[in-house]
C-alpha cells in the first residue's frame, strides 16, 4: 500500500511539474488527469485494503480452527489420563483390600489361638 501511495505522489508531482510549463487549457487537462490518477490510486488502495482484510479474516478462521482442534486433542488427552488414573486407583484399591483381608485373617487366627490356649489353661 505504501508503494501505491508513493507512486501516486510521484505521478502527482510529475504531472504538477508538467502543468507549470503549459497553458491554462492544458493545465485543466492535467488537473483532470491528476484527478483520474488519484481516483485510480484510491481504488487500488481500497482493493488492496479489502484484500488484506479478506486475508486477515481467512487467517483468523484458520487460527480458530487450529485452536478448536488443539482443544479437542487436549480434551481427549485428559479423558485418557482420567481413565488411566481410574484404572490405577482401582488396582491400588484392590491391593489395599487384599492387604486388609490378610490382616483380618491373621487377627482371627491369633484370636482363635488365644481363645484355644485360654480354654486349655482353664
Amino acid at each position: 500500500m505504501r508503494k501505491i501511495v508513493l507512486v501516486a505522489a510521484v505521478a502527482t508531482s510529475a504531472l504538477g511539474l508538467a502543468a507549470c510549463g503549459e497553458t491554462a487549457e492544458s493545465a485543466d487537462e492535467t488537473v483532470a488527469e491528476m484527478n483520474a490518477d488519484a481516483e485510480s490510486v484510491a481504488e487500488d488502495a481500497t482493493a488492496a485494503a479489502e484484500g488484506a482484510a479478506d486475508d486477515a479474516g481467512a487467517a483468523a478462521g484458520e487460527g480458530m480452527a487450529e485452536m478448536e482442534e488443539g482443544a479437542a486433542e487436549a480434551g481427549e488427552a485428559m479423558d485418557e489420563a482420567a481413565e488411566e488414573a481410574a484404572a490405577e486407583t482401582s488396582a491400588a484399591g484392590d491391593a489395599a483390600s487384599r492387604m486388609i483381608d490378610k490382616a483380618v485373617d491373621k487377627a482371627v487366627e491369633k484370636g482363635e489361638a488365644a481363645a484355644e490356649k485360654a480354654i486349655a489353661d482353664m
